[in-house]
């Protein structure tokens, strides 16, 4: 039952059109702008801080924005219900958590190959860092995801999961590093996972070494709220 509900829910997110669009074609397009442009500012090499941004990019968007309009949509046309009617609700929440984690993978090997493509060399000594961060990182958007998601009607959960990716993407650490940031916006936008996760892969696959303890501290408090919070405000209709 874990495997098949697993498989379906990846399967409709890979399936579906405009998630295609936000989460593969839209970072795999950023990813070339960012090392191939050198409007935005970006510590070298440039494409191993472009592939760290990106990656952060690419589990917002499939952790948290597709996760949070795909369960708005379930729950206004009644699939939600419906499931949790004939499966435990660990199983439903563990087989939204599974596909996201398998639909990352998929993002993280896709801008991977375009990464060695445009020249980025990781060190070795960061691939565990990241891949810890990877999947920290999407089961805190994930959390966020379903917080907003399980408790906001569908239209306004699709409206505010757009702005929430365009606002992160623009000031919250992403297409932006915080070194480029006002120093009063920046410690602000340090506190944010966006930022957290861009800042801690940046460590991991440029630099090879680990992250520090702030931003795993900060994807931690984030993902443990959220769950605390989803559990108490997530509605199956």
């Amino acid at each position: 039952m874990f495997l098949a509900q697993s498989r379906v829910e990846m399967l409709l997110t890979l399936r579906h059109g405009e998630q295609i669009l936000l989460t593969v074609l839209i970072p795999v397009a950023l990813l070339v702008a960012l090392t191939l442009m050198t409007v935005i500012p970006m510590p070298d090499p440039r494409v191993g801080s472009a592939t760290a941004r990106v990656f952060a990019l690419a589990i917002l968007s499939s952790a948290f924005t597709g996760q949070a309009i795909a369960l708005g949509f379930d729950r206004r046309y009644g699939v939600l219900k419906r499931l949790a009617a004939a499966l435990p609700r660990w199983l439903l929440v563990a087989g939204r958590v599974t596909a996201a984690l398998a639909v990352v993978a998929v993002q993280v090997l896709i801008l991977g190959g375009t990464a060695l493509l445009l020249g980025w060399r990781p060190p070795a000594s960061g691939i565990a860092w990241a891949v810890l961060l990877i999947v920290l990182g999407t089961l805190t958007f994930g959390a966020l995801g379903v917080l907003l998601g399980g408790a906001l009607r569908a239209e306004i959960v699709l409206a505010l999961a757009n702005i929430v990716w365009f606002v992160l993407l623009l000031i919250g650490g992403l297409a932006l590093g915080v070194d480029a940031l006002p120093s009063g916006v920046a410690q602000v936008v340090q506190l944010l996972p966006s930022a957290a996760l861009a800042e801690g892969l940046h460590s991991a696959v440029v630099d090879g070494t680990g992250p520090g303890p702030g931003p795993i501290a900060v994807l931690l408090t984030w993902g443990l709220a959220a769950t605390a919070l989803a559990t108490r405000t997530t509605k199956l209709d």
